[in-house]
């Protein structure tokens, strides 16, 4: 009866073994379900981060296209605006060029001090108008009042027939070009 009792132990003991492994096989069958699971969307995870990688490299290597199109557009740009500095006053020399040839036949074909006097005084007449074409413009000085924006006070002194800050007299022209001051007039200016 003893032998009996520890057989039927043994035989719950190998019972109880039996649906412990019986648990423990289906733990393992879960857990590699799950790891499977884990495996496959770190492959989808890897996937996806490799066409990742080869949008980033597409997108770098349009962007480094980019960047050397926009270099040779800038070095080009540098390029044509050198050459429209260099050749900015080609059609003003054009125009003067020829007041400046009259000048020449003036000198060399004027014979009396009249003649030379007229020759001059055609040239500059031509001279003035080619410039006043491109824009050039007097700058008005005498008896008006003193602008710091046009004038350039070189002297002033007190004067009973001028009021004070009206220019008295106008010792060097100033002038403007198209609106933009390109040489200040020198004046002299009343102070009272």
């Amino acid at each position: 009866m003893a032998n009996d009792k520890k057989i039927v132990s043994l035989e719950e003991q190998i019972k109880e073994m039996k649906e412990k492994m019986k648990l423990q096989e289906k733990e393992f069958d879960d857990t590699q379900k799950e790891l499977k699971i884990k495996i496959d969307e770190l492959a989808n995870i890897e996937k996806d981060l490799e066409d990742k990688n080869e949008e980033i490299s597409e997108y770098m290597s349009h962007i480094q296209r980019l960047q050397a199109d926009f270099e040779n557009f800038k070095k080009q740009t540098e390029k044509q605006k050198q050459e429209i500095i260099k050749f900015a006053n080609e059609n003003l020399i054009m125009n003067i060029l020829d007041s400046y040839e009259d000048l020449e036949r003036a000198l060399e074909q004027s014979k009396t001090e009249k003649e030379l006097r007229e020759g001059v005084e055609l040239i500059y007449s031509k001279l003035k108008s080619t410039l006043e074409k491109e824009g050039l413009e007097v700058i008005v000085a005498e008896g008006e009042k003193f602008d710091p924006f046009k004038h350039e006070a070189l002297m002033a002194e007190a004067s009973e027939e001028h009021e004070n800050g009206e220019i008295i007299d106008e010792l060097m022209k100033g002038y403007t070009l198209k609106d933009k001051v390109i040489k200040y007039s020198k004046v002299r200016v009343c102070k009272k």
